[in-house]
């Protein structure tokens, strides 16, 4: 009898340890998981008071005393054309003159030399601390303090003649620029490892050189996407210009306002303006960025059909 329990006991499995089971019991395929999706009642009935209001807004405006008959028929107006391309006109200029600036101002900020990058950030400051519509107003009012331009045997002219409308709002607005962008390009150029600006000098290299082929080529990737949000704002802060009377597009939709006594449409051409510029510069920044996003990322970001037919078709792709 004893030798039976020891046999017994010897075959059974310790208390601690958990019986095996039974193979057969999984031959069969794994049982299909429920997934039940949770319910967001936020998200409706924020979705629903959003549609509302907007639904509240397009009827306001609807019933408003707005002549849109107006809105339509100004909007390809030849003056209001030609304000557009001089807006686009000085906006270029000014955002070029700001961009090579502020590349100098950058490279004095980073120089070892007290004095340049003192002038520097000395610069920085008063037109970063300054409001763009004063800097506009002193230089449309030079000829208070200064009647002549006097520069010698190479230039010499009444300031009034000099400081025309198009000059300051080219000085005024690039001017103020060029401290934003030295700051961006700082930024940029101190984005550069070190050590390849260290590699270069070993090999030879000079420092402009360096500077031009090493440093600024890799600092594009910093310094393109704010330069573009610069850009797209510059072409907005080219309406303060309307107060140095440069005829841009802000200016010649008021005019036909004033004599045609539709402020308020024109102030909508106006806008409608504004924002198809911005829109079309926005789509060449994003381009723009994911052409020097290739070295940087390992997948570039989708371009906008891209994304288009990934919203559409990327559902039923899964499925």
């Amino acid at each position: 009898m004893t030798d039976k329990l020891d046999k017994s006991a010897a075959g059974a499995p310790p208390a601690d340890r958990p019986p095996v089971a039974d193979d057969s019991a999984f031959s069969g395929p794994p049982a299909a998981i429920k997934a039940i999706p949770v319910r967001h009642y936020g998200r409706w009935v924020s979705g629903v008071v959003v549609l509302a209001l907007l639904v509240l807004l397009v009827i306001a405006f609807a019933q408003g005393d707005i002549q849109w008959q107006a809105v339509s028929d100004k909007l390809f107006d030849s003056t209001v054309i030609a304000g557009a391309g001089r807006t686009l006109l000085i906006s270029i200029l000014a955002m070029v003159l700001g961009v090579l600036l502020g590349i100098v101002l950058a490279v004095m900020r980073l120089s070892k030399n007290p004095v340049t990058s003192s002038v520097a950030w000395l610069y920085i400051w008063f037109f970063r601390g300054t409001p763009v519509y004063v800097q506009l107003l002193l230089w449309f009012n030079l000829a208070l303090i200064f009647p002549m331009l006097n520069l010698g045997p190479i230039y010499k002219d009444e300031m009034t003649d000099v400081m025309t409308p198009f000059m300051c709002a080219l000085l005024g607005l690039g001017l103020n620029e060029a401290a934003y962008m030295a700051e961006i390009c700082r930024a940029g150029l101190l984005a550069v490892d070190e050590g390849q600006t260290e590699a270069a000098h070993a090999l030879g290299m000079s420092h402009g050189k360096t500077l031009r082929r090493i440093v600024i080529p890799q600092a594009m990737r910093v310094i393109v996407p704010p330069t573009g949000n610069e850009f797209i704002n510059m072409l907005k802060t080219s309406s303060l210009v309307y107060a140095v009377t440069y005829n841009e597009l802000l200016r010649s939709t008021s005019v036909i306002g004033s004599t045609s006594y539709a402020v308020m449409e024109m102030l909508f051409v106006a806008s409608i303006w504004y924002l198809v510029m911005t829109s079309v510069f926005s789509v060449f920044q994003y381009y723009l960025e994911r052409y020097y996003a290739r070295g940087s990322s390992r997948s570039l970001p989708p371009t906008v059909l891209q994304k288009i037919k990934a919203n559409l078709f990327g559902s039923r792709s899964v499925a």
